[in-house]
């Protein structure tokens, strides 16, 4: 995401903020919300929120202390007036919306951050987005290793088998560096995986070429480990010459934060994002 639309979308969001008369309690209401996801239809918007009411119910958590139903008026002409439903959302509320809406939308990529930590400065956003990227690229990755493993395993390779298909790609994608190498080279712990200590732009490279050969594998019937462990280094070869004509050496690239220590951190966030946002509860 561009750091303009970030810029932007930072501007937009924080101008529909509200707080309560304590000063410290944040709440969005749902029409506002709408406009800045994209969403031009009330009812389909309704049918996001009902999906995050439900994420809500099933983390045990109060749907009431985050989503409240109220009316408001609106003017029809004439003077005259009549009440709509509105919904009072937390910042929570925010985010479980953003985590059910459309992800092929861009507000919603900035919204799932946004919402998901407790800040509203944009160059913490930033950082937080590129993070959230890495995150993503990682989970694509391990999505189409998974896939590889099982289309090879189809064909009669065992796990070692892919352990060394993917040590050769790796040695390809790294200008000599198998797996191990490139560990070693980044000082990464034996007991956990290179692409968790790999920048994006790596991640993605490794999740394109094994994404080729899990194509080409199926598409042409590749059989045997030989034939797929060429293939699979052809591919290599092919997204590292991208990347070295464009002035990048995968091998040289500096080790990135441990993406274990990011989840975690993500999972703080949205256990205080739960306690610390949460609306007064109703006077009887």
């Amino acid at each position: 995401m561009k750091k303009e639309t970030v810029a932007t979308l930072h501007s937009e969001f924080n101008a529909i903020v509200n707080t309560l008369d304590d000063g410290r309690t944040e709440y969005w209401y749902a029409r506002d919300l709408q406009k800045m996801l994209g969403y031009q239809s009330w009812d389909k918007f309704k049918n996001v929120i009902d999906k995050a009411k439900d994420a809500c119910e099933n983390s045990n958590v109060e749907v009431s202390d985050h989503f409240r139903h109220v009316g408001k008026m609106v003017s029809i002409g004439s003077e005259a007036t009549r009440s709509i439903e509105e919904i009072m959302l937390t910042r929570y509320a925010c985010y479980l919306i953003a985590q059910n809406g459309d992800s092929r939308k861009e507000q919603i990529a900035f919204a799932q951050t946004y919402f998901a930590i407790q800040t509203r400065k944009q160059e913490i956003l930033e950082q937080r987005l590129e993070l959230e990227d890495r995150l993503q690229a990682r989970a694509k990755l391990r999505e189409s290793e998974t896939e590889l493993s099982k289309n090879i395993y189809e064909r009669g390779v065992n796990d070692q088998g892919f352990g060394r298909i993917r040590s050769k790609g790796d040695s390809a994608l790294f200008g000599g560096y198998a797996t191990q190498a490139m560990k070693d080279k980044l000082e990464v712990p034996d007991n956990r995986s290179l692409a968790d200590f790999l920048p994006t732009i790596t991640i993605t490279a490794k999740n394109l070429a094994t994404e080729i050969t899990n194509h080409n594998v199926k598409h042409n019937d590749i059989y045997s480990e030989n034939a797929i462990t060429h293939e699979h280094i052809q591919n290599n070869k092919s997204v590292r010459g991208l990347l070295v004509e464009r002035g990048i050496k995968p091998e040289e690239l500096p080790k990135a934060e441990d993406l274990k220590k990011l989840e975690r951190k993500v999972k703080s966030d949205e256990k205080k994002l739960i306690k610390e946002s949460a609306l007064p509860k109703m006077k009887k």
